[in-house]
């Protein structure tokens, strides 16, 4: 769009374009530790963590990263869920200089000798129970040292006692590894390293932060390249766009995993850019996070919408109180209206839909939190100094408004590019716009809506059918928990539709009640032609359905038939 339409909804509080102090991003933890040293920045499982401790804490581990070779640039591996470590470790790394590498720990070998090769990294932190899993790959990769730390480290008494037969009892195992050889204890760091301020050399513009890696759906995973500007740049649109005019001293409940980059910028990054508690879960269980939004009272909430659908279809939600919460955007995936209506109704807080890719840090897109300015499934609108538009093959060619086409966009928090990857950068960066290879449409005041991946698109008997509309419907059904519709080969519409079910517990639903459902809801062309009811789907980490999958299991199917 020539002029950003949008802009007229952004109320007074929110200003189109934002400054940006040219700081490292651990410069937050300098200064929080700095402005209030015994406030407490991590709660975990009971125990509390001051910003004074966390500063300390964070040098040490630079230091000690400098004592085993790490020099500016080099890559850090970091393989943890949301513990205090990772928080430490995360701005250790950067203290140092080094390029975090965000590892999920439920990789496999081949997936971690994948990522640790392709980053090249030296050094891995990584929990005790991992351990076997990484040194199997030790040597097939560039790891020079590996540091080991266990949820016990940073869990209270008596819990810590207690932790070791609990792991005995969940992993079938118990990992004993000593302080000696490319094998270290982070505990053991932390009682001997020198907590001094290193001096290291810093570019703003230039110097990487953070490889984040996609989740690979198609092809093999990318390094995705984000420098200190670009997740700068976007948590402090982060703070502008959620939090409110008058600030309170929030609480931020970190559920959303950090090896994810939506967590990361909305609760790593956020909470210490301004000096807040933070409440970590290692991993999301409804029960766990209903007491402990009662309990730690959390006024902000990031999450995945298989979270809230996960909470809200709790059976003993309302024996909780979580009135505490004001903000919530849902981010990796489309929330379901729905999903939306039924949260706010049960908190009294508000549910926005955002939008965003690992490629740009990640957010760009979010409806207002705070405002009463809603379009039904839209993603909302870009964020300060982000500039969107939707095109029809090339950049050059915009889409008239309310025609579908690929979503572009442009902005401080854009990646540099991939890793090591300069012809797919090409292809995604185009005049300094990302292409997300997401299909949508933008209306005439500015709101933008998704209608579906490129290649999810599903077209059965020469029909374009958008799967998210398909199952924005299906969520309508009173007994859905969860669903996912996909395209599956069929001898004679090239595709059909098929919706795969997850009932809520105790619910009936019969394919011919599903059906006259959808009938009433759907043009006949859209309605998927076969159910599958499931227990549960495939998902990633952080909670998004993995629809190909789904699609992939259906091909192995028809081949083996």
């Amino acid at each position: 769009m020539t002029e950003k339409v949008w802009l007229k909804h952004y109320p007074d509080y929110i200003k189109p374009n934002l400054e940006y102090d040219e700081i490292p991003l651990q410069q937050f933890l300098t200064d929080a530790a700095k402005r209030t040293p015994n406030k407490i920045a991590i709660h975990f499982m009971g125990k509390d963590v001051k910003y004074a401790e966390l500063h300390e804490y964070a040098l040490k581990f630079a230091n000690y990263l400098k004592q085993l070779g790490i020099e500016k640039g080099d890559r850090v591996a970091l393989m943890l869920p949301n513990v205090p470590q990772t928080v430490i470790c995360y701005y250790g790394a950067l203290y140092a200089g080094a390029i975090v590498v965000m590892t999920n720990p439920l990789y496999t070998e081949r997936e971690i000798e994948y990522q640790l090769k392709d980053s090249g990294a030296k050094v891995i932190v990584s929990l005790d129970i991992l351990y076997p899993r990484i040194m199997k790959v030790f040597k097939n990769t560039n790891l020079e040292n590996v540091i080991v730390t266990s949820v016990k480290d940073f869990l209270p008494f008596p819990k810590n006692l207690l932790y070791p037969m609990v792991q005995k009892k969940e992993y079938g195992f118990k990992v004993e590894v000593s302080h000696s050889g490319v094998s270290h204890l982070l505990m053991e760091i932390f009682k001997t390293a020198s907590a001094t301020p290193l001096d290291i050399p810093f570019d703003f513009e230039e110097d990487i932060a953070l490889l984040q890696y996609t989740g690979g759906t198609t092809g093999f995973p990318k390094g995705v390249m984000l420098t200190h500007k670009n997740l700068l740049s976007n948590v402090k649109m982060c703070q502008d766009w959620l939090i409110e005019p008058s600030p309170t001293d929030d609480v931020i409940l970190g559920v959303l995993p950090f090896f994810h980059v939506y967590g990361m910028t909305t609760v790593l990054l956020l909470t210490v850019m301004q000096g807040n508690k933070m409440v970590l879960l290692p991993k999301f269980d409804p029960e766990t996070t209903l007491k402990t939004i009662q309990k730690q009272k959390p006024t902000l909430f990031p999450g995945a919408p298989t979270i809230y659908i996960g909470l809200i279809n709790n059976p003993n939600i309302e024996n909780y109180d979580l009135s505490s919460i004001k903000a919530c955007i849902s981010g990796s995936a489309s929330l379901p209206a729905e999903v939306q209506e039924k949260f706010e109704k049960l908190t009294g807080g508000k549910l926005v839909e955002g939008y965003g890719l690992t490629e740009s840090s990640p957010v760009t897109h979010a409806n207002l939190v705070y405002e009463n300015i809603r379009k039904k499934n839209s993603i909302g609108i870009p964020w300060p100094d982000t500039d969107s538009m939707v095109i029809d093959g090339d950049i050059d060619h915009e889409t008239p408004v309310g025609e579908i086409g690929e979503i572009v966009v442009k902005g401080p928090q854009v990646m540099k590019g991939y890793w090591n990857r300069p012809e797919e950068t090409a292809m995604s960066l185009q005049d300094g716009w990302l292409r997300t290879g997401d299909l949508g449409y933008v209306d005439e005041d500015g709101f933008f809506f998704v209608v579906d991946r490129k290649k999810d698109i599903i077209i059965a008997g020469g029909f374009n059918i958008y799967p998210r509309e398909v199952e924005e419907v299906l969520y309508e059904h009173p007994d859905i928990v969860e669903c996912v519709a996909a395209g599956v080969p069929d001898p004679y519409r090239g595709e059909t539709v098929k919706a795969f079910i997850v009932l809520r517990e105790g619910a009936t639903v019969t394919e011919k009640e599903l059906n006259k459902f959808c009938r009433e809801n759907l043009a006949a062309f859209k309605v998927p032609r076969i159910y599958e009811f499931r227990k549960e789907l495939p998902k990633t980490a952080v909670g998004k359905i993995l629809r190909r999958t789904l699609i992939e299991e259906e091909k192995q199917k028809q081949i083996e038939a």
